[in-house]
């Protein structure tokens, strides 16, 4: 009778059928959890205890004096410390019925806790999923931000790599027109001194500067 417990596949066929049991365990979880308050609880954390995962189960475990968690801890008595499995069972056995204890009860007890950690897990994997989908959105939202200033600065930067450019471009033109102006002024001056003079002197700037320093 005791193999009935451990018959996990047919707990997680029955779970997987009730959509409404997770449903209402899930509205549960959110209650012990209150993710209403993000900065106290950022992520979907496993929070509730076990108790607390009991109490608010679709299919509450019944109230009995003798649960499958009470014969868990008769387990794990020291009376029975050493003793082969057969032995554990038949002192097990003889305890629950000396309590008048029912045997299909604690199996169903079993069967409801089981049935209840399994809906929790389904519902948080759930609160996970949405958790992250959330997360996703808001991380495509921030990468759309970034994205749009980084397009503004570059545009800045850009506008500024343009205005230096116009600048050295009007420079050089300048300099340009300089050159030509220079040369104007020493064509002109070339007519204002003795022939051969520039050539005997030096450039002609520097003989424009002696002549002018000689008149001062």
């Amino acid at each position: 009778m005791f193999r009935k417990l451990f018959r996990s596949a047919d707990l997680e066929d029955d779970a997987a059928n009730n959509a409404s049991q997770t449903a209402a365990l899930a509205m549960a979880v959110a209650d012990f959890s209150n993710p209403q308050s993000n900065t106290a609880h950022p992520v979907p954390g496993l929070s509730a205890s076990f108790d607390q995962i009991y109490q608010h189960a679709s299919s509450k475990p019944a109230r009995l004096a003798y649960d499958i968690l009470k014969v868990s801890e008769m387990l794990t008595s020291h009376h029975l410390a050493g003793m082969s499995q057969e032995t554990k069972r038949a002192s097990l056995l003889m305890a629950l019925e000396a309590a008048r204890v029912d045997i299909e009860d604690l199996l169903q007890d079993a069967v409801a806790r089981q049935r209840a950690l399994n809906d929790y897990e389904e519902a948080q994997r759930s609160a996970l999923r949405d958790f992250e989908a959330r997360k996703l959105e808001e991380n495509r939202q921030i990468q759309a931000e970034i994205d749009a200033f980084t397009k503004e600065y570059m545009s800045r930067i850009q506008a500024n790599l343009d205005d230096v450019a116009r600048a050295q471009d009007e420079l050089r033109n300048w300099q340009k027109q300089k050159q030509d102006e220079a040369q104007r002024i020493t064509e002109a001056a070339t007519y204002c001194v003795p022939p051969g003079a520039a050539a005997s002197n030096g450039t002609m700037a520097a003989m424009l500067e002696r002549a002018t320093a000689g008149r001062r």
